[in-house]
Protein backbone atom coordinates (compact mmCIF):
# COMPACT_ATOMS: atom_id res chain seq x y z
CA UNK A 1 0.00 0.00 0.00
CA UNK A 2 1.59 3.52 -1.35
CA UNK A 3 0.95 6.48 0.07
CA UNK A 4 3.36 10.08 0.29
CA UNK A 5 5.21 10.57 3.05
CA UNK A 6 6.07 13.56 4.54
CA UNK A 7 8.82 13.85 7.31
CA UNK A 8 8.10 13.96 10.83
CA UNK A 9 7.96 17.58 11.75
CA UNK A 10 9.91 16.71 14.27
CA UNK A 11 12.96 15.98 12.24
CA UNK A 12 15.38 18.75 13.62
CA UNK A 13 16.30 21.39 10.44
CA UNK A 14 20.14 19.88 11.43
CA UNK A 15 18.64 16.04 10.46
CA UNK A 16 17.75 15.04 6.79
CA UNK A 17 15.41 12.48 5.46
CA UNK A 18 17.83 9.57 4.05
CA UNK A 19 15.40 7.92 1.73
CA UNK A 20 17.62 4.72 1.03
CA UNK A 21 17.94 3.94 4.30
CA UNK A 22 14.34 4.09 4.71
CA UNK A 23 14.03 1.91 1.89
CA UNK A 24 15.63 -0.47 3.25
CA UNK A 25 14.32 -1.01 6.37
CA UNK A 26 10.59 -0.51 4.69
CA UNK A 27 12.14 -3.44 1.78
CA UNK A 28 12.90 -5.48 4.04
CA UNK A 29 9.59 -5.29 6.50
CA UNK A 30 7.56 -5.98 2.99
CA UNK A 31 9.72 -9.16 2.62
CA UNK A 32 8.57 -10.57 5.77
CA UNK A 33 5.07 -12.24 5.87
CA UNK A 34 2.03 -11.81 8.34
CA UNK A 35 1.17 -15.08 10.72
CA UNK A 36 -1.74 -14.27 12.07
CA UNK A 37 -5.31 -14.54 10.94
CA UNK A 38 -6.81 -14.17 7.39
CA UNK A 39 -3.06 -12.19 6.27
CA UNK A 40 -0.88 -15.41 7.60
CA UNK A 41 1.58 -16.09 4.81
CA UNK A 42 1.07 -13.08 2.75
CA UNK A 43 3.56 -10.48 2.43
CA UNK A 44 4.00 -7.92 5.50
CA UNK A 45 2.81 -5.10 3.30
CA UNK A 46 3.32 -1.66 5.73
CA UNK A 47 -0.36 -0.07 6.70
CA UNK A 48 0.41 3.54 6.05
CA UNK A 49 0.62 4.52 9.69
CA UNK A 50 3.21 1.75 9.98
CA UNK A 51 5.04 3.43 7.12
CA UNK A 52 5.41 6.61 8.44
CA UNK A 53 6.81 5.10 11.75
CA UNK A 54 9.51 2.97 9.90
CA UNK A 55 10.43 6.06 7.33
CA UNK A 56 10.51 8.37 10.38
CA UNK A 57 12.56 5.86 12.92
CA UNK A 58 15.12 4.73 10.28
CA UNK A 59 15.25 7.36 7.80
CA UNK A 60 15.57 10.76 10.00
CA UNK A 61 19.03 10.82 10.48
CA UNK A 62 21.76 13.03 11.47
CA UNK A 63 24.78 14.70 10.29
CA UNK A 64 26.85 12.46 11.74
CA UNK A 65 24.47 9.50 9.79
CA UNK A 66 23.45 8.12 12.64
CA UNK A 67 19.33 8.33 13.84
CA UNK A 68 17.96 10.72 15.27
CA UNK A 69 15.07 9.09 17.30
CA UNK A 70 16.56 6.60 19.65
CA UNK A 71 13.84 6.07 21.71
CA UNK A 72 10.19 5.64 19.96
CA UNK A 73 6.70 5.60 21.90
CA UNK A 74 3.97 3.99 20.22
CA UNK A 75 0.20 3.79 22.03
CA UNK A 76 -2.23 2.27 20.06
CA UNK A 77 -5.42 0.31 20.82
CA UNK A 78 -5.24 -3.83 20.38
CA UNK A 79 -5.45 -5.79 17.13
CA UNK A 80 -3.90 -2.81 15.35
CA UNK A 81 -0.96 -5.11 14.37
CA UNK A 82 1.37 -3.98 16.91
CA UNK A 83 2.82 -6.82 17.20
CA UNK A 84 3.42 -7.81 13.85
CA UNK A 85 5.02 -4.54 13.25
CA UNK A 86 7.42 -4.91 16.72
CA UNK A 87 8.20 -8.46 15.66
CA UNK A 88 9.50 -6.97 12.17
CA UNK A 89 11.45 -3.85 13.65
CA UNK A 90 13.42 -6.39 16.57
CA UNK A 91 14.22 -8.70 13.31
CA UNK A 92 15.09 -5.76 11.25
CA UNK A 93 17.66 -4.31 14.24
CA UNK A 94 18.82 -7.99 14.43
CA UNK A 95 20.15 -8.76 10.51
CA UNK A 96 20.01 -5.42 8.45
CA UNK A 97 20.55 -2.88 10.68
CA UNK A 98 24.50 -2.82 9.71
CA UNK A 99 25.58 -3.64 13.88
CA UNK A 100 28.02 -5.48 14.99
CA UNK A 101 26.73 -7.96 17.28
CA UNK A 102 23.32 -6.97 17.50
CA UNK A 103 22.21 -7.55 21.22
CA UNK A 104 18.26 -6.88 20.61
CA UNK A 105 15.64 -7.55 23.27
CA UNK A 106 12.33 -8.25 23.87
CA UNK A 107 10.72 -7.03 26.67
CA UNK A 108 7.13 -7.23 28.78
CA UNK A 109 5.97 -7.44 32.33
CA UNK A 110 6.21 -11.28 32.47
CA UNK A 111 7.68 -14.01 30.14
CA UNK A 112 4.05 -14.74 28.59
CA UNK A 113 3.53 -11.37 27.60
CA UNK A 114 7.19 -11.02 26.02
CA UNK A 115 7.13 -14.01 23.83
CA UNK A 116 3.98 -12.88 22.11
CA UNK A 117 6.58 -10.92 19.98
CA UNK A 118 9.24 -13.02 19.74
CA UNK A 119 6.37 -16.16 18.66
CA UNK A 120 5.79 -13.35 15.83
CA UNK A 121 9.22 -12.90 15.16
CA UNK A 122 10.57 -16.88 15.32
CA UNK A 123 7.25 -17.38 12.99
CA UNK A 124 8.59 -14.65 10.53
CA UNK A 125 11.97 -15.98 10.50
CA UNK A 126 10.65 -19.77 9.83
CA UNK A 127 8.70 -18.30 6.86
CA UNK A 128 12.00 -16.47 5.56
CA UNK A 129 14.41 -19.01 3.99
CA UNK A 130 17.11 -16.33 3.55
CA UNK A 131 16.84 -15.14 7.30
CA UNK A 132 16.38 -19.13 8.51
CA UNK A 133 19.45 -20.66 6.83
CA UNK A 134 21.71 -18.05 8.97
CA UNK A 135 19.60 -18.07 11.77
CA UNK A 136 19.45 -20.52 15.12
CA UNK A 137 16.11 -20.83 16.90
CA UNK A 138 16.10 -21.12 20.54
CA UNK A 139 12.36 -21.72 21.80
CA UNK A 140 13.14 -22.46 25.20
CA UNK A 141 15.35 -19.72 25.95
CA UNK A 142 13.41 -17.52 23.78
CA UNK A 143 16.14 -16.57 22.08
CA UNK A 144 17.36 -16.09 18.13
CA UNK A 145 20.71 -15.97 16.81
CA UNK A 146 22.14 -14.66 13.52
CA UNK A 147 25.32 -15.97 12.93
CA UNK A 148 26.25 -13.83 10.14
CA UNK A 149 26.57 -10.57 12.40
CA UNK A 150 27.20 -12.79 15.95
CA UNK A 151 24.30 -11.01 17.15
CA UNK A 152 21.08 -12.14 19.17
CA UNK A 153 17.27 -11.47 19.90
CA UNK A 154 16.61 -12.27 23.37
CA UNK A 155 13.73 -12.03 25.42
CA UNK A 156 13.34 -10.40 29.23
CA UNK A 157 10.90 -10.05 31.81
CA UNK A 158 10.54 -8.56 35.00
CA UNK A 159 10.70 -11.57 36.60
CA UNK A 160 14.37 -12.06 34.89
CA UNK A 161 16.92 -11.64 37.40
CA UNK A 162 19.83 -8.82 36.90
CA UNK A 163 20.28 -7.36 33.70
CA UNK A 164 22.76 -5.37 34.06
CA UNK A 165 25.92 -5.66 31.75
CA UNK A 166 23.88 -5.40 28.65
CA UNK A 167 24.99 -3.91 25.64
CA UNK A 168 21.69 -2.84 24.07
CA UNK A 169 21.62 -1.89 20.54
CA UNK A 170 17.67 -2.43 20.03
CA UNK A 171 14.80 -3.04 22.30
CA UNK A 172 11.04 -3.95 21.77
CA UNK A 173 9.12 -3.05 25.08
CA UNK A 174 5.85 -4.45 24.51
CA UNK A 175 2.84 -3.17 26.65
CA UNK A 176 4.98 -1.33 29.20
CA UNK A 177 1.49 -0.20 30.84
CA UNK A 178 1.76 -3.57 32.30
CA UNK A 179 4.96 -2.91 34.34
CA UNK A 180 4.52 -3.82 37.93
CA UNK A 181 7.31 -1.21 38.49
CA UNK A 182 9.92 1.17 36.34
CA UNK A 183 12.86 -1.02 37.12
CA UNK A 184 13.07 -2.88 33.73
CA UNK A 185 12.97 0.28 31.83
CA UNK A 186 15.63 2.25 33.86
CA UNK A 187 17.86 -1.09 33.44
CA UNK A 188 17.68 -1.53 29.74
CA UNK A 189 17.33 2.50 28.93
CA UNK A 190 19.58 4.18 30.95
CA UNK A 191 23.27 3.79 30.04
CA UNK A 192 22.61 0.00 28.45
CA UNK A 193 23.30 1.27 25.18
CA UNK A 194 26.14 3.98 25.37
CA UNK A 195 28.71 1.70 23.58
CA UNK A 196 25.94 1.81 21.03
CA UNK A 197 26.02 4.94 18.37
CA UNK A 198 22.17 4.75 17.52
CA UNK A 199 20.52 2.32 20.12
CA UNK A 200 17.05 1.94 19.21
CA UNK A 201 14.09 1.66 22.22
CA UNK A 202 11.19 1.19 20.76
CA UNK A 203 8.19 0.93 23.41
CA UNK A 204 4.70 -0.42 22.39
CA UNK A 205 1.62 -0.60 24.36
CA UNK A 206 -2.10 0.02 24.54
CA UNK A 207 -3.21 2.33 27.13
CA UNK A 208 -3.19 1.30 31.05
CA UNK A 209 -4.87 2.28 34.77
CA UNK A 210 -2.55 2.99 37.00
CA UNK A 211 -1.70 7.01 36.75
CA UNK A 212 1.44 6.28 38.48
CA UNK A 213 3.45 4.37 36.20
CA UNK A 214 6.30 4.50 33.95
CA UNK A 215 3.99 4.23 30.72
CA UNK A 216 1.63 7.16 32.07
CA UNK A 217 5.41 9.06 32.26
CA UNK A 218 5.90 8.12 28.68
CA UNK A 219 2.10 8.92 27.55
CA UNK A 220 2.36 12.44 29.24
CA UNK A 221 5.39 13.06 27.76
CA UNK A 222 4.61 11.83 24.37
CA UNK A 223 1.04 14.36 24.86
CA UNK A 224 3.55 16.93 25.74
CA UNK A 225 5.75 16.89 22.86
CA UNK A 226 3.37 16.45 20.24
CA UNK A 227 1.19 19.59 21.78
CA UNK A 228 4.18 21.22 22.15
CA UNK A 229 4.72 22.08 25.63
CA UNK A 230 8.09 19.80 25.39
CA UNK A 231 10.99 19.21 23.68
CA UNK A 232 13.39 15.77 23.40
CA UNK A 233 14.71 15.55 19.94
CA UNK A 234 15.56 11.96 20.19
CA UNK A 235 12.21 11.15 21.41
CA UNK A 236 9.81 9.71 18.57
CA UNK A 237 5.87 9.73 20.17
CA UNK A 238 2.44 8.29 18.67
CA UNK A 239 -0.25 8.29 20.24
CA UNK A 240 -3.61 6.99 18.68
CA UNK A 241 -6.52 7.63 20.64
CA UNK A 242 -9.44 9.10 22.38
CA UNK A 243 -8.75 11.74 25.20
CA UNK A 244 -11.23 11.51 28.72
CA UNK A 245 -13.39 14.86 26.67
CA UNK A 246 -13.75 12.63 23.41
CA UNK A 247 -17.19 10.84 22.86
CA UNK A 248 -16.34 7.44 22.84
CA UNK A 249 -19.86 6.74 21.55
CA UNK A 250 -18.77 8.14 18.02
CA UNK A 251 -17.92 5.77 15.75
CA UNK A 252 -15.53 8.92 14.11
CA UNK A 253 -13.83 8.65 16.80
CA UNK A 254 -13.48 4.93 17.00
CA UNK A 255 -11.58 5.31 13.14
CA UNK A 256 -9.16 8.18 14.50
CA UNK A 257 -8.37 5.95 17.40
CA UNK A 258 -7.60 2.69 15.37
CA UNK A 259 -5.73 3.50 11.87
CA UNK A 260 -5.81 -0.15 11.04
CA UNK A 261 -9.48 -0.20 10.70
CA UNK A 262 -10.75 -1.98 7.88
CA UNK A 263 -7.45 -3.92 7.55
CA UNK A 264 -6.53 -5.80 10.80
CA UNK A 265 -9.60 -5.22 12.40
CA UNK A 266 -12.95 -5.33 11.06
CA UNK A 267 -15.59 -2.01 12.30
CA UNK A 268 -17.98 -5.01 13.20
CA UNK A 269 -15.96 -6.68 15.34
CA UNK A 270 -15.76 -3.25 17.19
CA UNK A 271 -19.42 -2.77 17.23
CA UNK A 272 -20.09 -6.13 18.87
CA UNK A 273 -17.47 -4.94 21.72
CA UNK A 274 -19.11 -1.78 21.99
CA UNK A 275 -22.88 -3.27 22.66
CA UNK A 276 -21.34 -5.36 25.35
CA UNK A 277 -19.78 -1.88 26.77
CA UNK A 278 -23.33 -1.17 26.64
CA UNK A 279 -25.21 -4.19 28.03
CA UNK A 280 -22.14 -4.56 30.90
CA UNK A 281 -20.62 -2.25 33.26
CA UNK A 282 -17.35 -4.45 33.36
CA UNK A 283 -16.86 -4.27 29.89
CA UNK A 284 -16.67 -0.54 29.46
CA UNK A 285 -13.62 0.63 30.57
CA UNK A 286 -12.17 -2.74 28.86
CA UNK A 287 -13.79 -1.55 25.66
CA UNK A 288 -12.39 2.30 26.06
CA UNK A 289 -8.72 0.58 27.16
CA UNK A 290 -8.59 -1.61 24.65
CA UNK A 291 -10.59 -0.66 22.06
CA UNK A 292 -10.16 2.90 21.82
CA UNK A 293 -6.75 3.54 23.79
CA UNK A 294 -8.52 5.15 26.44
CA UNK A 295 -6.32 5.86 30.02
CA UNK A 296 -9.19 4.71 32.46
CA UNK A 297 -9.94 5.07 35.95
CA UNK A 298 -10.10 1.83 37.45
CA UNK A 299 -10.31 -1.20 36.27
CA UNK A 300 -14.45 -2.32 36.20
CA UNK A 301 -15.91 0.93 36.28
CA UNK A 302 -19.70 -0.54 37.57
CA UNK A 303 -21.68 2.59 37.44
CA UNK A 304 -20.88 3.85 33.81
CA UNK A 305 -21.47 7.59 32.75
CA UNK A 306 -24.67 6.74 30.10
CA UNK A 307 -26.30 4.65 33.22
CA UNK A 308 -25.66 7.55 35.73
CA UNK A 309 -27.15 10.21 33.54
CA UNK A 310 -30.50 8.34 33.43
CA UNK A 311 -31.26 9.68 36.95
CA UNK A 312 -30.61 13.24 35.86
CA UNK A 313 -33.68 14.71 35.99
CA UNK A 314 -34.16 17.47 38.37
CA UNK A 315 -35.55 16.76 41.76
CA UNK A 316 -38.83 18.75 43.74
CA UNK A 317 -37.93 18.71 46.78
CA UNK A 318 -41.14 20.49 48.03
CA UNK A 319 -42.60 16.85 47.12
CA UNK A 320 -40.48 15.65 49.03
CA UNK A 321 -41.03 17.15 52.48
CA UNK A 322 -43.12 14.79 55.15
CA UNK A 323 -42.42 11.91 53.13
CA UNK A 324 -41.15 8.53 54.70
CA UNK A 325 -37.63 7.62 53.49
CA UNK A 326 -34.33 5.38 54.53
CA UNK A 327 -31.07 6.24 54.50
CA UNK A 328 -27.36 4.73 54.77
CA UNK A 329 -24.45 6.41 56.86
CA UNK A 330 -21.25 5.27 55.45
CA UNK A 331 -18.96 7.28 58.53
CA UNK A 332 -15.42 7.98 57.13
CA UNK A 333 -12.24 7.99 59.95
CA UNK A 334 -12.10 11.24 61.13
CA UNK A 335 -10.19 12.98 58.45
CA UNK A 336 -12.11 11.71 55.49
CA UNK A 337 -15.48 11.98 53.67
CA UNK A 338 -18.92 11.05 55.19
CA UNK A 339 -21.87 10.24 53.54
CA UNK A 340 -25.44 9.88 55.09
CA UNK A 341 -27.63 9.22 52.18
CA UNK A 342 -32.09 9.38 51.87
CA UNK A 343 -33.78 7.01 49.59
CA UNK A 344 -37.42 7.58 49.01
CA UNK A 345 -39.13 4.81 47.80
CA UNK A 346 -42.08 5.32 44.55
CA UNK A 347 -45.35 6.32 46.35
CA UNK A 348 -46.74 5.82 43.00
CA UNK A 349 -45.74 3.05 40.06
CA UNK A 350 -44.36 5.56 37.70
CA UNK A 351 -42.06 7.10 39.70
CA UNK A 352 -38.57 6.95 40.74
CA UNK A 353 -36.76 6.09 43.58
CA UNK A 354 -35.33 9.73 44.50
CA UNK A 355 -31.87 9.66 46.07
CA UNK A 356 -30.80 13.07 48.26
CA UNK A 357 -27.10 12.25 48.90
CA UNK A 358 -24.88 14.63 51.65
CA UNK A 359 -21.25 14.43 52.10
CA UNK A 360 -19.04 16.30 54.68
CA UNK A 361 -15.49 16.88 54.72
CA UNK A 362 -13.04 19.38 57.49
CA UNK A 363 -12.73 22.27 56.26
CA UNK A 364 -9.03 22.83 57.30
CA UNK A 365 -7.65 19.93 54.46
CA UNK A 366 -10.36 20.65 51.64
CA UNK A 367 -7.23 22.82 49.95
CA UNK A 368 -4.51 19.81 50.74
CA UNK A 369 -6.69 17.07 49.01
CA UNK A 370 -7.73 19.36 46.20
CA UNK A 371 -3.99 19.75 45.57
CA UNK A 372 -2.93 15.94 46.54
CA UNK A 373 -5.94 14.16 44.80
CA UNK A 374 -6.49 16.40 42.17
CA UNK A 375 -10.15 16.62 42.83
CA UNK A 376 -12.46 19.19 42.56
CA UNK A 377 -13.99 19.16 46.11
CA UNK A 378 -13.34 22.67 46.19
CA UNK A 379 -15.65 23.53 43.53
CA UNK A 380 -18.11 21.11 44.30
CA UNK A 381 -18.08 22.67 48.11
CA UNK A 382 -18.67 26.04 46.55
CA UNK A 383 -21.58 24.79 44.98
CA UNK A 384 -23.26 23.35 48.05
CA UNK A 385 -22.51 19.52 46.62
CA UNK A 386 -20.09 19.39 50.13
CA UNK A 387 -20.65 20.46 53.40
CA UNK A 388 -17.20 21.71 55.23
CA UNK A 389 -17.46 20.80 59.65
CA UNK A 390 -14.77 23.05 61.08
CA UNK A 391 -11.61 22.15 61.80
CA UNK A 392 -8.44 19.30 60.15
CA UNK A 393 -11.07 16.16 61.05
CA UNK A 394 -14.68 15.61 60.61
CA UNK A 395 -16.99 17.21 63.25
CA UNK A 396 -19.35 14.15 64.56
CA UNK A 397 -21.71 16.37 66.49
CA UNK A 398 -22.17 19.00 63.33
CA UNK A 399 -23.39 15.89 61.41
CA UNK A 400 -25.45 14.53 64.22
CA UNK A 401 -27.20 17.53 64.35
CA UNK A 402 -27.38 18.08 60.51
CA UNK A 403 -29.23 14.31 60.49
CA UNK A 404 -31.54 15.78 63.37
CA UNK A 405 -32.72 18.55 61.42
CA UNK A 406 -33.47 16.42 58.44
CA UNK A 407 -35.52 14.18 60.30
CA UNK A 408 -37.78 16.90 60.74
CA UNK A 409 -38.07 17.70 57.24
CA UNK A 410 -38.39 14.63 56.22
CA UNK A 411 -40.05 11.05 58.18
CA UNK A 412 -36.36 9.11 58.24
CA UNK A 413 -37.86 5.99 59.20
CA UNK A 414 -34.59 3.80 59.48
CA UNK A 415 -30.97 4.33 59.03
CA UNK A 416 -28.50 1.53 57.73
CA UNK A 417 -24.70 1.55 59.12
CA UNK A 418 -21.81 0.19 58.65
CA UNK A 419 -20.69 -0.41 62.42
CA UNK A 420 -17.03 -0.12 62.10
CA UNK A 421 -16.18 3.25 63.96
CA UNK A 422 -19.46 4.21 64.94
CA UNK A 423 -20.70 3.40 68.16
CA UNK A 424 -21.24 6.95 69.78
CA UNK A 425 -22.57 8.77 66.88
CA UNK A 426 -25.20 5.83 66.91
CA UNK A 427 -26.03 6.23 70.48
CA UNK A 428 -26.28 9.89 69.79
CA UNK A 429 -28.91 9.46 67.17
CA UNK A 430 -30.65 6.71 68.52
CA UNK A 431 -30.95 9.41 71.85
CA UNK A 432 -33.12 11.67 68.83
CA UNK A 433 -35.40 8.77 68.47
CA UNK A 434 -33.33 7.54 65.33
CA UNK A 435 -33.88 4.08 64.72
CA UNK A 436 -30.55 2.52 63.99
CA UNK A 437 -29.77 -0.38 61.86
CA UNK A 438 -26.51 -2.20 61.61
CA UNK A 439 -25.65 -3.17 58.13
CA UNK A 440 -23.08 -5.89 57.25
CA UNK A 441 -20.32 -5.15 54.64
CA UNK A 442 -19.83 -8.46 53.53
CA UNK A 443 -21.29 -10.66 50.32
CA UNK A 444 -24.25 -11.74 52.47
CA UNK A 445 -25.57 -8.44 53.42
CA UNK A 446 -24.07 -6.23 49.93
CA UNK A 447 -25.09 -8.65 46.88
CA UNK A 448 -28.43 -7.85 46.92
CA UNK A 449 -29.18 -4.38 47.28
CA UNK A 450 -25.69 -3.67 45.15
CA UNK A 451 -27.23 -6.14 42.07
CA UNK A 452 -30.93 -4.34 42.61
CA UNK A 453 -28.88 -0.75 43.03
CA UNK A 454 -27.86 -1.65 39.13
CA UNK A 455 -30.48 -3.00 37.46
CA UNK A 456 -33.20 0.17 39.09
CA UNK A 457 -30.41 2.13 37.12
CA UNK A 458 -30.44 0.85 34.04
CA UNK A 459 -33.82 1.09 34.38
CA UNK A 460 -33.86 5.20 34.86
CA UNK A 461 -35.55 4.20 38.40
CA UNK A 462 -33.05 6.06 40.81
CA UNK A 463 -33.34 9.55 40.18
CA UNK A 464 -30.72 11.68 41.75
CA UNK A 465 -30.51 15.13 39.95
CA UNK A 466 -27.40 14.53 38.70
CA UNK A 467 -25.29 14.92 41.67
CA UNK A 468 -21.65 15.38 40.70
CA UNK A 469 -20.16 14.23 43.79
CA UNK A 470 -22.01 10.40 43.59
CA UNK A 471 -21.49 10.68 39.86
CA UNK A 472 -17.53 10.46 40.89
CA UNK A 473 -17.62 7.99 43.24
CA UNK A 474 -20.07 5.59 40.74
CA UNK A 475 -17.29 5.83 38.17
CA UNK A 476 -14.48 5.35 41.04
CA UNK A 477 -16.02 1.85 42.22
CA UNK A 478 -14.74 -1.56 41.90
CA UNK A 479 -16.70 -4.30 42.51
CA UNK A 480 -14.88 -7.97 43.88
CA UNK A 481 -17.14 -11.00 43.26
CA UNK A 482 -16.94 -14.25 44.38
CA UNK A 483 -17.01 -17.99 42.97
CA UNK A 484 -20.95 -17.99 43.55
CA UNK A 485 -21.06 -14.36 41.72
CA UNK A 486 -22.09 -12.22 44.76
CA UNK A 487 -20.80 -8.61 44.61
CA UNK A 488 -20.06 -5.88 47.02
CA UNK A 489 -17.72 -2.49 46.63
CA UNK A 490 -13.98 -3.25 47.20
CA UNK A 491 -12.78 0.24 48.82
CA UNK A 492 -9.36 -1.21 48.64
CA UNK A 493 -9.64 -1.93 44.73
CA UNK A 494 -11.66 1.11 43.91
CA UNK A 495 -8.83 3.91 43.55
CA UNK A 496 -10.95 6.65 44.62
CA UNK A 497 -13.66 7.38 47.09
CA UNK A 498 -17.05 5.70 47.06
CA UNK A 499 -18.76 6.52 50.37
CA UNK A 500 -22.43 7.78 48.82
CA UNK A 501 -22.58 5.04 46.59
CA UNK A 502 -21.97 2.42 49.57
CA UNK A 503 -24.25 4.35 51.74
CA UNK A 504 -27.09 4.59 48.76
CA UNK A 505 -26.60 0.74 48.77
CA UNK A 506 -26.97 0.41 52.54
CA UNK A 507 -30.37 2.85 52.40
CA UNK A 508 -31.79 1.42 49.27
CA UNK A 509 -31.35 -2.36 50.55
CA UNK A 510 -33.62 -0.59 53.74
CA UNK A 511 -36.18 1.10 51.47
CA UNK A 512 -36.89 -2.33 49.54
CA UNK A 513 -37.26 -4.18 52.32
CA UNK A 514 -40.10 -2.22 53.99
CA UNK A 515 -41.81 -1.41 50.43
CA UNK A 516 -45.39 -1.89 51.21
CA UNK A 517 -44.58 -3.86 54.61
CA UNK A 518 -46.08 -6.86 52.52
CA UNK A 519 -42.54 -8.30 51.97
CA UNK A 520 -39.47 -7.75 50.28
CA UNK A 521 -38.90 -7.67 46.30
CA UNK A 522 -36.00 -9.61 47.25
CA UNK A 523 -38.37 -12.37 48.69
CA UNK A 524 -40.81 -11.67 45.66
CA UNK A 525 -38.34 -12.68 42.47
CA UNK A 526 -35.12 -13.55 44.67
CA UNK A 527 -31.70 -12.38 44.18
CA UNK A 528 -30.48 -10.94 41.07
CA UNK A 529 -28.21 -13.18 39.44
CA UNK A 530 -25.08 -11.91 36.73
Amino acid sequence: MSYHYEPSPFMLPTSHYDKAKADRAVTFINNLSHTKGKWAGKRFDLLPWQEQIVRDLFGIVKEDGNRQFLTAYIEIPKKNGKSELAAAIALYLLYADNEASAEVYGAACDRNQASIVFDVAKQMVQMSRPLEKRSKIMGATKRIVNYSNAGFYQVLSAETGTKHGLNVSGLVFDEIHAQPNRHLYDVLTKGSGDAREQPLFFIITTAGTDRNSICYELHTKALDILNGRKKDTSFYPVVYGLSDEDDWNDEANWRRANPSLGHTIGIDRVREAYQQALDNPAEENVFKQLRLNMWTSSSVAWIPEHVYAKGNDPIQYDSLKGRSCYAGLDLSSTSDITAFVLVFPPSFEEENYIVLPFFWLPEDTLELRCRRDHVLYDVWERQGYIKTTEGNVVHYGFIEKFIEDLSEIYHIKEIAYDRWNATQMVQNLEGMGLTMVPFGQGYKDMSPPSKELYKLMMEGKIQHGGHPVLKWMGQNVVMRQDPAGNIKPDKEKSVEKIDGIVALIMGLDRCIRHQGESGSVYDERGILSF
